[in-house]
């Protein structure tokens, strides 16, 4: 398996130039607490490879709590032979912690 761990600096970064597609794994109620705007959630309890949305050339990075989660997606993803191999490391709590902004509710 192949994970690249990606820093909330250089997701930001992406996100901003409208190059990449942010899939977050948590669940439904994690995502009252905080989420990164245009994160589309598929959560890991019941995740499903092929329900992640056409991402029209952008890159798809994976993203949950801390990173282990979306560390867990990827290997299924890839276990169906998907490309998918990024995920935010440290996840919405590295994200917060780096001032970036994120909804709440």
């Amino acid at each position: 398996m192949s994970i690249r761990d990606l820093s909330p600096e250089v997701v930001a970064e992406a996100l901003a130039r409208g190059e990449v597609l942010i899939v977050d794994v948590r669940e439904p109620h994690e995502l009252v607490m905080a989420r990164i705007p245009g994160a589309v959630n598929l959560p890991l309890s019941t995740f499903d490879p092929d329900a992640v949305p056409d991402a029209a050339g952008k890159q798809v990075i994976f993203m949950c709590a801390g990173g282990v989660r979306s560390a867990q997606a990827l290997a299924i993803a890839q276990g169906c032979g998907k490309s998918y191999d990024s995920h935010l490391a440290g996840g919405i709590k590295a994200w917060a912690m780096a001032g970036y902004d994120f909804e709440r509710g």
